[in-house]
């Protein structure tokens, strides 16, 4: 069981100093914890890291540890006053995209992609409140999820943010899904899937500023999804499209409005400044009820941009097509679709209904075969 932690340790000593992944790294824990596992668990011997300082007492953290996983470090989070640089601050410095060093890895999930992306361990732990799982697994080339929201414990008081994971592909990801919700049956054990999938594709939802590259890539990976058949695109529908959640999704954070006076499926009853939040939330819900009555996949580009440099985006919010879920609470996943001409990662985005997680995974596995073909 020591084999697997000791080459992972051995990886993040070799290239941690160079990508700055991890804040801390647990080696003389980990070896014992790896010594002693039970190898009849599940996911014995098998090396994860957590996002954060607090990562390790989170949730997920503690099922993962009773399936036998070991946690081997804690990884990069944004340091203080990096209000749009959104690298992490490792214990080497700053956390580096490991496609191109001059770039972002995206946040604040950035040293669990990292970590991931570049095989120091093959699972690390994330939480995303406006994309911080989704925008760094794409930038970084690797998978990942935001849960359903509210279907695993979060310490967000504002109900934005919820559990997620990063993995080299989505079939791994299934395993954490079978780990943390051992006990939702109900949700661990969907109706089989039948292909071709309906889904719908947009660009930009109808109001992000999407950079046509970005957008290229990622329809290209639609097309070939459909060519595939793996999905099925109507022919003949409106563009779907969503109010912008901004303002929105800021006066969640700030506390005008939240889960208690407005949940995820909430009407609109405050006046002002929440008011308006809580109007365009609901219309939002509504828009996506009746697209997830009908299709099972709402098909976008993770962002409408690709990484930046460490300076920051300048205007272009990278959260744009991402947030909208987290004030809905559907779970949502960042599949690799591709890179841009100058060696950048992009990611397609899958949202799926609320409570559909491993079923939004097998989707994914179905998916990320024909995704990507070629990595520069």
């Amino acid at each position: 069981m020591t084999e697997r932690v000791e080459e992972a340790l051995a990886r993040i000593g070799r290239l941690d100093p160079e990508l700055c992944a991890f804040a801390e790294v647990w080696d003389e824990e980990a070896r014992e914890r790896a010594r002693t596992v039970d190898r009849r668990l599940p996911l014995a011997g098998l090396p994860f890291a957590v996002k954060g300082p607090t990562g390790i007492r989170s949730y997920a953290a503690e099922r993962l540890i009773a399936a036998g996983a070991v946690p081997v470090g804690s990884t990069a989070v944004p340091g203080p006053g990096t209000y749009w640089q959104t690298w992490g601050q490792g214990r080497h410095g700053r956390t580096v995209n490991p496609y191109r060093a001059d770039r972002t890895p995206g946040g604040s999930s950035a040293g669990s992609a990292v970590a991931v992306a570049a095989g120091m361990v093959p699972l690390a732990t994330g939480s995303d409140g406006a994309g911080s799982v989704r925008i760094p697994a794409a930038w970084c080339g690797v998978f990942g999820l935001k849960t359903t929201n509210g279907l695993l414990p979060s310490p967000d008081r504002t109900g934005l943010a919820s559990a997620g994971v990063l993995t080299r592909s989505a079939a791994e990801a299934r395993a954490y899904l079978d780990c943390v919700l051992d006990a939702r049956a109900e949700v661990r054990n969907p109706a089989p899937l039948q292909l071709p999938l309906p889904a719908v594709y947009s660009a930009d939802l109808g109001f992000a500023r999407t950079d046509p590259e970005v957008a290229a890539v990622v329809r290209a990976a639609v097309d070939r999804l459909v060519a595939a058949g793996v999905v099925q695109l109507p022919l003949r529908r409106p563009p779907f499209t969503l109010l912008d959640p901004r303002e929105t999704w800021l006066a969640v954070r700030g506390g005008a409005t939240g889960t208690g006076e407005l949940g995820v499926r909430g009407a609109a009853t405050d006046t002002g400044v929440a008011g308006d939040a809580a109007r365009v939330r609901a219309e939002n819900n509504r828009r996506l009820d009746r697209l997830f009555a009908g299709t099972e996949l709402l098909l976008t580009p993770v962002t409408p941009n690709r990484p930046h440099g460490h300076e920051g985006p300048g205007e272009v919010y990278s959260t744009a097509l991402t947030w909208a879920f987290n004030l809905s609470g559907h779970p949502a996943a960042s599949v690799p679709a591709g890179f841009t001409a100058d060696g950048c990662p992009v990611g397609l985005q899958l949202v799926a209904r609320r409570g559909a997680d491993v079923r939004l995974v097998k989707m994914a596995v179905a998916a990320e075969n024909h995704t990507i073909r070629v990595r520069p």
